[in-house]
Protein backbone atom coordinates (compact mmCIF):
# COMPACT_ATOMS: atom_id res chain seq x y z
CA UNK A 1 0.00 0.00 0.00
CA UNK A 2 1.67 3.60 -1.12
CA UNK A 3 0.74 6.54 0.67
CA UNK A 4 -0.46 9.94 -0.54
CA UNK A 5 -0.32 12.43 2.20
CA UNK A 6 -2.39 14.10 4.15
CA UNK A 7 -2.52 17.43 3.02
CA UNK A 8 -3.47 16.58 -0.45
CA UNK A 9 -5.82 13.62 0.28
CA UNK A 10 -9.82 14.46 0.84
CA UNK A 11 -10.95 12.91 3.51
CA UNK A 12 -14.53 11.33 4.66
CA UNK A 13 -17.04 13.41 6.68
CA UNK A 14 -16.27 13.17 10.51
CA UNK A 15 -13.27 11.00 9.79
CA UNK A 16 -9.54 13.10 10.41
CA UNK A 17 -6.60 11.61 9.06
CA UNK A 18 -5.33 9.56 11.73
CA UNK A 19 -8.53 7.42 11.92
CA UNK A 20 -8.68 7.12 8.24
CA UNK A 21 -4.92 6.17 8.80
CA UNK A 22 -6.23 3.58 11.10
CA UNK A 23 -8.96 2.34 9.18
CA UNK A 24 -6.58 1.25 5.85
CA UNK A 25 -4.22 -0.42 7.65
CA UNK A 26 -7.14 -2.27 9.04
CA UNK A 27 -8.36 -2.99 5.20
CA UNK A 28 -4.87 -4.14 4.55
CA UNK A 29 -4.31 -6.37 7.44
CA UNK A 30 -7.75 -8.10 6.56
CA UNK A 31 -7.55 -8.46 2.70
CA UNK A 32 -4.27 -8.04 2.24
CA UNK A 33 -2.18 -4.91 1.67
CA UNK A 34 -2.06 -5.52 -2.27
CA UNK A 35 -5.72 -5.10 -2.10
CA UNK A 36 -5.38 -1.69 -0.48
CA UNK A 37 -4.02 1.62 -3.03
CA UNK A 38 -4.18 5.30 -2.30
CA UNK A 39 -1.47 6.67 -4.45
CA UNK A 40 -2.87 9.49 -6.76
CA UNK A 41 -2.10 6.76 -10.10
CA UNK A 42 -4.40 4.51 -8.38
CA UNK A 43 -6.97 6.62 -7.47
CA UNK A 44 -7.42 8.21 -11.11
CA UNK A 45 -9.73 6.15 -12.66
CA UNK A 46 -12.05 6.64 -9.47
CA UNK A 47 -13.34 10.39 -10.66
CA UNK A 48 -16.17 12.17 -13.50
CA UNK A 49 -13.85 11.78 -16.65
CA UNK A 50 -16.48 13.90 -18.30
CA UNK A 51 -15.89 17.11 -15.27
CA UNK A 52 -13.17 19.85 -16.28
CA UNK A 53 -9.66 18.09 -16.22
CA UNK A 54 -7.89 18.88 -12.88
CA UNK A 55 -11.56 20.09 -11.25
CA UNK A 56 -13.27 16.89 -9.59
CA UNK A 57 -14.39 17.10 -6.58
CA UNK A 58 -15.98 13.63 -6.02
CA UNK A 59 -12.91 12.37 -5.49
CA UNK A 60 -12.22 8.74 -3.39
CA UNK A 61 -8.96 9.14 -0.17
CA UNK A 62 -8.20 5.17 -1.58
CA UNK A 63 -9.68 2.16 -3.35
CA UNK A 64 -9.73 -1.37 -2.01
CA UNK A 65 -9.90 -4.12 -4.23
CA UNK A 66 -11.75 -7.71 -2.88
CA UNK A 67 -11.21 -10.96 -4.51
CA UNK A 68 -13.94 -13.25 -2.80
CA UNK A 69 -16.77 -12.29 -0.60
CA UNK A 70 -15.54 -12.84 2.66
CA UNK A 71 -13.10 -9.61 1.51
CA UNK A 72 -16.27 -7.80 1.19
CA UNK A 73 -17.44 -8.55 4.21
CA UNK A 74 -14.47 -7.91 6.10
CA UNK A 75 -14.30 -4.30 4.06
CA UNK A 76 -18.02 -3.76 5.44
CA UNK A 77 -17.37 -4.18 9.35
CA UNK A 78 -14.02 -2.38 9.70
CA UNK A 79 -15.72 0.32 7.62
CA UNK A 80 -18.41 0.44 10.22
CA UNK A 81 -15.75 0.43 13.13
CA UNK A 82 -13.92 3.21 11.72
CA UNK A 83 -17.57 5.08 10.11
CA UNK A 84 -15.67 4.74 6.35
CA UNK A 85 -18.39 5.67 3.71
CA UNK A 86 -17.85 3.05 1.11
CA UNK A 87 -18.62 3.64 -2.40
CA UNK A 88 -19.35 0.07 -4.86
CA UNK A 89 -18.82 0.22 -8.12
CA UNK A 90 -18.11 -2.98 -10.82
CA UNK A 91 -16.50 -2.12 -13.61
CA UNK A 92 -17.15 1.90 -12.96
CA UNK A 93 -18.03 2.62 -16.68
CA UNK A 94 -20.96 4.45 -16.80
CA UNK A 95 -19.64 7.77 -17.93
CA UNK A 96 -22.89 9.55 -18.57
CA UNK A 97 -23.98 9.39 -15.00
CA UNK A 98 -20.70 9.92 -13.04
CA UNK A 99 -18.39 7.44 -14.31
CA UNK A 100 -16.52 5.82 -11.07
CA UNK A 101 -16.85 8.67 -8.75
CA UNK A 102 -18.20 8.75 -5.54
CA UNK A 103 -21.03 10.39 -4.38
CA UNK A 104 -19.24 11.62 -1.28
CA UNK A 105 -15.61 12.90 -0.76
CA UNK A 106 -13.31 10.90 0.60
CA UNK A 107 -14.97 7.85 0.93
CA UNK A 108 -13.20 4.62 0.00
CA UNK A 109 -14.18 3.07 -3.78
CA UNK A 110 -14.84 -0.70 -3.24
CA UNK A 111 -13.94 -1.96 -6.87
CA UNK A 112 -14.86 -5.26 -8.05
CA UNK A 113 -12.47 -5.51 -10.99
CA UNK A 114 -10.63 -8.21 -9.47
CA UNK A 115 -14.15 -10.23 -8.63
CA UNK A 116 -14.62 -11.35 -12.33
CA UNK A 117 -15.56 -14.62 -12.57
CA UNK A 118 -18.64 -16.23 -14.71
CA UNK A 119 -19.11 -18.71 -12.00
CA UNK A 120 -21.77 -21.26 -13.81
CA UNK A 121 -23.38 -21.26 -16.87
CA UNK A 122 -26.23 -23.62 -17.17
CA UNK A 123 -27.22 -24.44 -21.04
CA UNK A 124 -30.70 -26.70 -19.95
CA UNK A 125 -32.11 -23.60 -18.08
CA UNK A 126 -30.61 -20.81 -19.80
CA UNK A 127 -28.75 -18.55 -17.25
CA UNK A 128 -25.35 -17.59 -15.44
CA UNK A 129 -24.30 -16.65 -12.30
CA UNK A 130 -21.51 -13.89 -12.37
CA UNK A 131 -19.22 -11.60 -9.88
CA UNK A 132 -20.22 -8.10 -10.03
CA UNK A 133 -16.88 -7.69 -11.94
CA UNK A 134 -17.71 -9.15 -14.75
CA UNK A 135 -17.96 -7.12 -17.90
CA UNK A 136 -20.12 -8.04 -21.17
CA UNK A 137 -17.05 -9.11 -23.02
CA UNK A 138 -16.48 -11.75 -20.14
CA UNK A 139 -20.13 -12.82 -19.79
CA UNK A 140 -20.39 -13.18 -23.94
CA UNK A 141 -16.77 -14.73 -24.15
CA UNK A 142 -17.52 -17.51 -21.56
CA UNK A 143 -20.23 -18.56 -23.55
CA UNK A 144 -18.33 -18.86 -26.55
CA UNK A 145 -15.99 -20.66 -24.82
CA UNK A 146 -18.46 -23.25 -23.58
CA UNK A 147 -20.00 -23.65 -27.10
CA UNK A 148 -23.17 -22.81 -25.55
CA UNK A 149 -25.76 -22.46 -27.71
CA UNK A 150 -27.19 -19.09 -26.21
CA UNK A 151 -26.54 -15.54 -26.16
CA UNK A 152 -27.20 -12.76 -23.21
CA UNK A 153 -28.91 -9.55 -23.49
CA UNK A 154 -25.89 -6.93 -23.72
CA UNK A 155 -25.64 -3.18 -23.49
CA UNK A 156 -23.83 -0.75 -26.35
CA UNK A 157 -20.97 -0.35 -25.09
CA UNK A 158 -18.88 -3.85 -24.12
CA UNK A 159 -16.57 -2.34 -21.30
CA UNK A 160 -19.24 -2.37 -18.97
CA UNK A 161 -20.71 -4.33 -15.81
CA UNK A 162 -23.37 -7.23 -16.06
CA UNK A 163 -24.51 -6.44 -12.26
CA UNK A 164 -23.77 -2.80 -12.33
CA UNK A 165 -26.08 -2.26 -15.35
CA UNK A 166 -28.62 -4.29 -13.85
CA UNK A 167 -28.45 -2.69 -10.38
CA UNK A 168 -28.96 0.38 -12.39
CA UNK A 169 -32.17 -0.54 -13.95
CA UNK A 170 -29.83 -0.59 -17.17
CA UNK A 171 -31.10 -1.17 -20.50
CA UNK A 172 -30.47 -3.99 -22.68
CA UNK A 173 -32.17 -4.82 -26.24
CA UNK A 174 -33.13 -8.53 -26.51
CA UNK A 175 -36.00 -9.80 -25.53
CA UNK A 176 -35.47 -10.96 -22.10
CA UNK A 177 -34.08 -7.28 -21.61
CA UNK A 178 -38.16 -6.04 -21.41
CA UNK A 179 -38.99 -4.49 -18.34
CA UNK A 180 -35.05 -5.62 -17.08
CA UNK A 181 -36.55 -9.25 -16.69
CA UNK A 182 -32.93 -10.79 -17.00
CA UNK A 183 -31.78 -10.63 -13.39
CA UNK A 184 -32.40 -13.61 -11.15
CA UNK A 185 -31.35 -14.25 -7.69
CA UNK A 186 -28.65 -12.01 -5.42
CA UNK A 187 -26.19 -12.85 -3.15
CA UNK A 188 -25.46 -9.51 -0.80
CA UNK A 189 -23.51 -8.38 1.88
CA UNK A 190 -25.66 -5.97 3.92
CA UNK A 191 -23.85 -3.38 5.92
CA UNK A 192 -23.32 -5.37 9.01
CA UNK A 193 -21.15 -7.74 7.01
CA UNK A 194 -23.50 -10.51 6.84
CA UNK A 195 -24.90 -12.49 4.26
CA UNK A 196 -27.93 -12.84 2.53
CA UNK A 197 -29.31 -14.62 -0.90
CA UNK A 198 -32.57 -13.25 -2.64
CA UNK A 199 -35.56 -15.16 -3.38
CA UNK A 200 -35.27 -18.83 -3.57
CA UNK A 201 -31.17 -18.71 -2.40
CA UNK A 202 -32.36 -17.93 1.13
CA UNK A 203 -33.13 -22.09 1.22
CA UNK A 204 -29.82 -24.16 1.50
CA UNK A 205 -28.77 -25.76 -2.07
CA UNK A 206 -31.93 -24.54 -3.45
CA UNK A 207 -31.61 -25.10 -7.52
CA UNK A 208 -34.21 -22.70 -8.54
CA UNK A 209 -32.19 -19.62 -7.07
CA UNK A 210 -31.51 -18.28 -10.18
CA UNK A 211 -34.83 -20.01 -11.69
CA UNK A 212 -37.17 -17.98 -9.98
CA UNK A 213 -37.46 -14.29 -8.72
CA UNK A 214 -39.10 -15.03 -5.40
CA UNK A 215 -39.15 -17.36 -2.01
CA UNK A 216 -41.37 -17.31 0.72
CA UNK A 217 -42.39 -13.84 2.14
CA UNK A 218 -41.46 -10.51 0.82
CA UNK A 219 -39.43 -10.20 -2.42
CA UNK A 220 -36.26 -8.56 -1.18
CA UNK A 221 -34.79 -8.32 -4.29
CA UNK A 222 -35.60 -4.79 -5.83
CA UNK A 223 -34.52 -3.56 -2.61
CA UNK A 224 -30.91 -3.88 -3.53
CA UNK A 225 -31.70 -1.69 -7.01
CA UNK A 226 -30.24 1.87 -7.52
CA UNK A 227 -30.22 1.22 -3.27
CA UNK A 228 -27.82 1.50 -1.03
CA UNK A 229 -28.98 -1.21 1.62
CA UNK A 230 -26.26 -4.18 0.62
CA UNK A 231 -23.65 -5.17 -1.88
CA UNK A 232 -24.51 -7.53 -4.41
CA UNK A 233 -21.79 -10.26 -4.75
CA UNK A 234 -23.58 -12.61 -6.85
CA UNK A 235 -25.96 -12.36 -9.03
CA UNK A 236 -28.16 -14.95 -11.37
CA UNK A 237 -28.66 -13.58 -15.21
CA UNK A 238 -31.17 -15.24 -17.61
CA UNK A 239 -29.64 -16.11 -21.37
CA UNK A 240 -31.88 -17.07 -24.60
CA UNK A 241 -31.20 -19.63 -27.07
CA UNK A 242 -29.81 -18.70 -30.20
CA UNK A 243 -32.90 -18.44 -32.62
CA UNK A 244 -32.58 -19.60 -35.69
CA UNK A 245 -33.17 -16.52 -37.49
CA UNK A 246 -32.12 -13.36 -36.36
CA UNK A 247 -33.27 -10.01 -38.72
CA UNK A 248 -32.06 -6.52 -37.55
CA UNK A 249 -34.10 -3.90 -38.60
CA UNK A 250 -34.07 -0.21 -39.37
CA UNK A 251 -36.90 2.11 -39.48
CA UNK A 252 -36.25 6.17 -41.08
CA UNK A 253 -38.56 8.91 -40.49
CA UNK A 254 -37.40 11.61 -43.13
CA UNK A 255 -40.12 14.20 -41.33
CA UNK A 256 -39.90 14.74 -37.83
CA UNK A 257 -43.77 15.87 -36.97
CA UNK A 258 -44.40 11.97 -38.33
CA UNK A 259 -42.06 10.43 -35.04
CA UNK A 260 -44.72 10.45 -32.58
CA UNK A 261 -46.86 7.99 -34.92
CA UNK A 262 -43.88 6.00 -35.21
CA UNK A 263 -44.53 5.92 -31.47
CA UNK A 264 -48.15 5.25 -31.41
CA UNK A 265 -47.35 1.96 -33.83
CA UNK A 266 -44.32 0.87 -32.12
CA UNK A 267 -46.98 0.63 -28.89
CA UNK A 268 -49.46 -1.11 -30.88
CA UNK A 269 -47.04 -3.88 -32.29
CA UNK A 270 -45.09 -4.22 -28.54
CA UNK A 271 -48.13 -4.86 -27.22
CA UNK A 272 -49.03 -7.05 -29.52
CA UNK A 273 -45.86 -9.07 -29.44
CA UNK A 274 -44.71 -8.79 -32.63
CA UNK A 275 -41.36 -6.59 -31.67
CA UNK A 276 -40.63 -8.95 -28.40
CA UNK A 277 -37.72 -6.86 -27.76
CA UNK A 278 -36.50 -3.46 -27.75
CA UNK A 279 -36.01 -1.19 -30.03
CA UNK A 280 -33.70 2.01 -30.06
CA UNK A 281 -35.05 5.33 -31.66
CA UNK A 282 -32.88 7.96 -32.36
CA UNK A 283 -32.89 11.52 -33.84
CA UNK A 284 -30.24 12.29 -36.05
CA UNK A 285 -27.63 14.06 -34.07
CA UNK A 286 -27.90 11.07 -31.86
CA UNK A 287 -27.48 8.92 -34.91
CA UNK A 288 -24.64 11.09 -36.04
CA UNK A 289 -23.00 11.56 -32.72
CA UNK A 290 -21.70 7.65 -33.22
CA UNK A 291 -19.99 8.04 -37.19
CA UNK A 292 -19.14 11.97 -37.17
CA UNK A 293 -18.54 14.74 -35.38
CA UNK A 294 -19.52 17.68 -34.80
CA UNK A 295 -16.94 19.74 -35.73
CA UNK A 296 -16.94 18.29 -39.46
CA UNK A 297 -19.81 20.01 -39.97
CA UNK A 298 -20.59 22.87 -38.04
CA UNK A 299 -18.33 24.95 -35.49
CA UNK A 300 -20.76 27.90 -34.96
CA UNK A 301 -22.03 28.80 -31.62
CA UNK A 302 -25.86 27.89 -30.45
CA UNK A 303 -27.66 24.88 -31.43
CA UNK A 304 -26.41 23.54 -34.72
CA UNK A 305 -29.28 24.93 -37.69
CA UNK A 306 -32.06 22.85 -39.04
CA UNK A 307 -30.47 23.35 -42.40
CA UNK A 308 -27.54 21.44 -41.23
CA UNK A 309 -29.06 18.95 -39.51
CA UNK A 310 -31.14 18.20 -42.91
CA UNK A 311 -27.19 17.78 -44.37
CA UNK A 312 -26.01 15.13 -42.25
CA UNK A 313 -29.69 13.27 -42.28
CA UNK A 314 -28.94 13.11 -46.09
CA UNK A 315 -25.33 12.43 -45.85
CA UNK A 316 -25.49 9.43 -43.76
CA UNK A 317 -29.14 8.58 -44.69
CA UNK A 318 -30.16 8.39 -41.20
CA UNK A 319 -33.48 10.21 -41.77
CA UNK A 320 -34.72 12.63 -38.61
CA UNK A 321 -35.03 9.51 -36.34
CA UNK A 322 -34.11 6.35 -37.14
CA UNK A 323 -34.87 3.07 -34.98
CA UNK A 324 -33.09 0.18 -34.46
CA UNK A 325 -34.47 -2.66 -33.95
CA UNK A 326 -34.46 -6.30 -34.14
CA UNK A 327 -37.09 -9.85 -34.78
CA UNK A 328 -35.84 -13.39 -33.67
CA UNK A 329 -36.90 -16.67 -34.12
CA UNK A 330 -37.87 -19.61 -36.61
CA UNK A 331 -37.70 -18.27 -39.86
CA UNK A 332 -41.28 -18.54 -40.76
CA UNK A 333 -42.35 -16.49 -37.53
CA UNK A 334 -39.72 -13.61 -38.92
CA UNK A 335 -41.17 -13.70 -42.19
CA UNK A 336 -44.66 -13.42 -40.44
CA UNK A 337 -44.48 -10.78 -38.58
CA UNK A 338 -41.63 -8.44 -40.87
CA UNK A 339 -44.72 -8.30 -43.08
CA UNK A 340 -46.90 -7.14 -39.85
CA UNK A 341 -44.59 -4.16 -39.10
CA UNK A 342 -44.37 -3.46 -43.12
CA UNK A 343 -48.55 -3.41 -43.28
CA UNK A 344 -48.10 -1.40 -39.99
CA UNK A 345 -45.62 1.14 -39.75
CA UNK A 346 -45.32 1.84 -43.97
CA UNK A 347 -49.15 3.35 -43.80
CA UNK A 348 -46.80 6.70 -41.51
CA UNK A 349 -45.44 8.97 -44.35
CA UNK A 350 -42.18 9.72 -44.79
CA UNK A 351 -41.34 6.25 -43.27
CA UNK A 352 -38.96 3.41 -44.65
CA UNK A 353 -38.60 -0.45 -42.92
CA UNK A 354 -35.63 -2.68 -44.39
CA UNK A 355 -33.70 -5.49 -42.88
CA UNK A 356 -31.73 -8.30 -43.62
CA UNK A 357 -31.90 -11.89 -42.25
CA UNK A 358 -28.96 -14.06 -40.34
CA UNK A 359 -28.02 -16.98 -39.26
CA UNK A 360 -25.74 -17.77 -36.21
CA UNK A 361 -22.82 -18.24 -38.54
CA UNK A 362 -23.28 -14.26 -39.41
CA UNK A 363 -23.34 -12.85 -35.94
CA UNK A 364 -19.82 -12.55 -34.88
CA UNK A 365 -18.66 -10.61 -38.01
CA UNK A 366 -21.80 -8.76 -38.74
CA UNK A 367 -20.44 -5.09 -40.41
CA UNK A 368 -22.54 -2.47 -38.58
CA UNK A 369 -22.18 -2.84 -34.40
CA UNK A 370 -25.63 -1.83 -33.83
CA UNK A 371 -26.67 -4.85 -35.67
CA UNK A 372 -24.20 -6.91 -33.62
CA UNK A 373 -25.25 -5.47 -30.10
CA UNK A 374 -28.71 -6.56 -30.62
CA UNK A 375 -27.27 -10.35 -30.95
CA UNK A 376 -25.18 -10.11 -27.98
CA UNK A 377 -22.10 -9.58 -29.07
CA UNK A 378 -20.25 -6.54 -27.73
CA UNK A 379 -17.60 -4.25 -28.83
CA UNK A 380 -16.59 -0.47 -28.04
CA UNK A 381 -17.28 0.81 -31.59
CA UNK A 382 -19.91 2.82 -30.75
CA UNK A 383 -18.21 4.83 -28.20
CA UNK A 384 -17.86 7.98 -30.60
CA UNK A 385 -21.18 9.24 -29.22
CA UNK A 386 -18.83 11.11 -26.24
CA UNK A 387 -16.82 12.86 -28.77
CA UNK A 388 -19.54 15.06 -30.66
CA UNK A 389 -18.12 18.09 -28.76
CA UNK A 390 -13.94 18.04 -27.84
CA UNK A 391 -13.33 15.05 -29.63
CA UNK A 392 -11.24 12.68 -27.36
CA UNK A 393 -11.88 15.21 -24.15
CA UNK A 394 -15.96 15.29 -25.38
CA UNK A 395 -18.14 14.25 -22.75
CA UNK A 396 -21.47 13.91 -22.05
CA UNK A 397 -23.91 14.29 -19.10
CA UNK A 398 -27.67 12.40 -19.44
CA UNK A 399 -30.83 12.87 -18.49
CA UNK A 400 -33.24 10.06 -19.33
CA UNK A 401 -37.31 10.20 -17.53
CA UNK A 402 -39.65 7.88 -18.12
CA UNK A 403 -43.21 8.84 -19.94
CA UNK A 404 -45.68 6.84 -21.27
CA UNK A 405 -45.26 5.21 -24.93
CA UNK A 406 -47.66 7.19 -26.69
CA UNK A 407 -47.63 9.82 -29.52
CA UNK A 408 -49.00 12.89 -27.28
CA UNK A 409 -46.24 12.28 -24.57
CA UNK A 410 -43.30 11.93 -27.21
CA UNK A 411 -44.39 15.10 -29.20
CA UNK A 412 -44.69 16.32 -25.49
CA UNK A 413 -41.25 15.25 -24.25
CA UNK A 414 -40.03 16.61 -27.71
CA UNK A 415 -41.08 19.93 -27.88
CA UNK A 416 -39.89 20.37 -24.22
CA UNK A 417 -36.77 19.03 -24.49
CA UNK A 418 -35.55 20.48 -27.64
CA UNK A 419 -36.66 23.95 -26.73
CA UNK A 420 -34.71 23.95 -23.32
CA UNK A 421 -32.07 23.04 -25.91
CA UNK A 422 -32.18 25.84 -28.10
CA UNK A 423 -32.63 28.17 -25.22
CA UNK A 424 -29.28 27.29 -23.68
CA UNK A 425 -27.47 27.26 -27.10
CA UNK A 426 -27.01 23.61 -26.95
CA UNK A 427 -27.26 20.46 -30.22
CA UNK A 428 -30.61 18.25 -29.33
CA UNK A 429 -29.72 14.99 -29.34
CA UNK A 430 -32.72 12.98 -27.97
CA UNK A 431 -34.15 9.63 -28.12
CA UNK A 432 -36.26 6.73 -26.55
CA UNK A 433 -35.58 3.42 -25.20
CA UNK A 434 -38.87 1.75 -24.46
CA UNK A 435 -39.09 -0.36 -21.60
CA UNK A 436 -41.87 -1.89 -21.90
CA UNK A 437 -44.64 -1.63 -24.64
CA UNK A 438 -46.54 1.14 -22.31
CA UNK A 439 -43.46 3.11 -21.05
CA UNK A 440 -40.14 4.61 -22.16
CA UNK A 441 -37.03 6.47 -21.10
CA UNK A 442 -36.71 9.07 -23.10
CA UNK A 443 -32.83 9.93 -23.48
CA UNK A 444 -31.43 13.74 -23.66
CA UNK A 445 -27.59 13.44 -24.64
CA UNK A 446 -25.61 16.99 -23.70
CA UNK A 447 -22.65 16.68 -24.64
CA UNK A 448 -20.04 19.26 -24.20
CA UNK A 449 -16.00 19.85 -24.56
CA UNK A 450 -13.99 18.90 -21.06
CA UNK A 451 -11.60 21.66 -22.54
CA UNK A 452 -14.32 24.67 -21.91
CA UNK A 453 -15.36 25.13 -18.24
CA UNK A 454 -18.15 27.44 -19.19
CA UNK A 455 -19.31 24.69 -21.65
CA UNK A 456 -19.36 21.98 -18.75
CA UNK A 457 -21.13 24.35 -16.36
CA UNK A 458 -23.69 25.12 -18.66
CA UNK A 459 -24.41 21.40 -19.68
CA UNK A 460 -24.96 20.65 -15.88
CA UNK A 461 -26.71 23.08 -15.29
CA UNK A 462 -29.21 22.61 -18.37
CA UNK A 463 -29.03 18.62 -17.14
CA UNK A 464 -30.56 20.14 -13.63
CA UNK A 465 -33.31 22.64 -15.49
CA UNK A 466 -34.38 19.60 -17.42
CA UNK A 467 -34.84 17.27 -14.71
CA UNK A 468 -37.05 20.40 -12.47
CA UNK A 469 -38.71 20.70 -15.89
CA UNK A 470 -39.73 17.38 -16.24
CA UNK A 471 -40.71 16.73 -12.91
CA UNK A 472 -43.41 19.32 -13.35
CA UNK A 473 -44.74 17.10 -15.95
CA UNK A 474 -44.46 13.65 -14.04
CA UNK A 475 -41.97 12.35 -15.83
CA UNK A 476 -39.05 11.18 -13.23
CA UNK A 477 -35.50 10.20 -14.00
CA UNK A 478 -34.85 5.98 -14.69
CA UNK A 479 -31.71 6.83 -13.25
CA UNK A 480 -29.43 10.23 -11.98
CA UNK A 481 -26.13 11.43 -12.55
CA UNK A 482 -24.28 11.77 -9.28
CA UNK A 483 -24.29 15.45 -9.75
CA UNK A 484 -28.32 16.04 -9.99
CA UNK A 485 -29.04 12.35 -7.88
CA UNK A 486 -30.94 14.49 -4.63
CA UNK A 487 -32.46 16.97 -6.72
CA UNK A 488 -34.12 13.83 -9.42
CA UNK A 489 -34.76 12.19 -6.01
CA UNK A 490 -36.70 15.34 -4.83
CA UNK A 491 -39.06 15.06 -7.72
CA UNK A 492 -41.01 11.95 -6.02
CA UNK A 493 -43.00 13.84 -3.83
CA UNK A 494 -45.95 12.15 -3.42
CA UNK A 495 -47.57 12.41 0.29
CA UNK A 496 -45.00 14.70 1.50
CA UNK A 497 -41.74 12.41 0.10
CA UNK A 498 -43.25 9.32 1.79
CA UNK A 499 -40.75 6.87 -0.53
CA UNK A 500 -37.75 9.14 0.24
CA UNK A 501 -38.82 9.00 3.94
CA UNK A 502 -39.38 5.04 4.22
CA UNK A 503 -36.36 4.59 2.39
CA UNK A 504 -34.15 7.05 4.66
CA UNK A 505 -35.57 4.80 7.67
CA UNK A 506 -34.63 1.55 5.88
CA UNK A 507 -31.00 2.72 5.22
CA UNK A 508 -31.22 3.79 9.09
CA UNK A 509 -32.48 0.57 10.43
CA UNK A 510 -30.50 -1.81 7.86
CA UNK A 511 -27.34 0.74 8.02
CA UNK A 512 -27.12 2.57 11.21
CA UNK A 513 -23.40 4.19 10.13
CA UNK A 514 -24.28 5.17 6.82
CA UNK A 515 -21.53 3.31 5.46
CA UNK A 516 -22.79 1.96 2.08
CA UNK A 517 -22.78 4.07 -0.65
CA UNK A 518 -24.28 7.39 1.08
CA UNK A 519 -26.28 9.35 -1.17
CA UNK A 520 -26.80 6.94 -3.47
CA UNK A 521 -30.26 7.46 -5.70
CA UNK A 522 -30.89 10.94 -2.95
CA UNK A 523 -30.59 8.45 0.16
CA UNK A 524 -28.94 9.98 3.23
CA UNK A 525 -28.51 7.79 6.49
CA UNK A 526 -29.24 9.88 9.52
CA UNK A 527 -25.17 10.66 10.61
CA UNK A 528 -24.42 12.18 7.08
CA UNK A 529 -27.37 14.15 7.08
CA UNK A 530 -26.49 14.97 10.78
CA UNK A 531 -22.85 16.12 9.04
CA UNK A 532 -25.31 18.41 6.38
CA UNK A 533 -26.14 16.01 3.53
CA UNK A 534 -27.35 16.32 1.20
CA UNK A 535 -25.20 19.54 0.24
CA UNK A 536 -27.26 22.37 -0.79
Amino acid sequence: MSDITAVTRPLPPGVDAAELDAALAAFAEAIGAAKVATDATALQDFQDPYQVPGAATNVPSAVVGPTCVEDVQAIVRIANEFRIPLWPISRGKNNGYGGAAPQVRGSVMLSFREMNRVLEINEELGYAIVEPGVSWFDLHDAIEAGGHDLVASIVDIGWGGVVSNTLEHGLTYMPYSIDQASHCGFEVVLPDGDLMRTGSGAMDDNPTWPLYKRGLGPTSTELFMQSNFGIVTKMGYWLMPKPEIYLPLWLRVWDDAQMPAVVDALRELMLAGTIDMRPQLSNTLIMASMTTARAEWYDGAGPMPEEIIDAIAKAFGFGRWMMRFALYGDEAVVDHNFARLKARFLQIPSVELWGEKHAADEWETLPNPHERVQIGVPSLDLYKMAGWSGGDEGGHVDFSPVIPLTASHARQAQQLFKSMCEDAGLDYLGGMLPINARATTFINVIPFDTKNPAQVESAYRHAKAMVARAGKLGYGEYRAHLSFMDLAADQFGFNDHAVRRFNETLKDTLDPNGVIAPGKSGIWGSRMRAEGFPLS
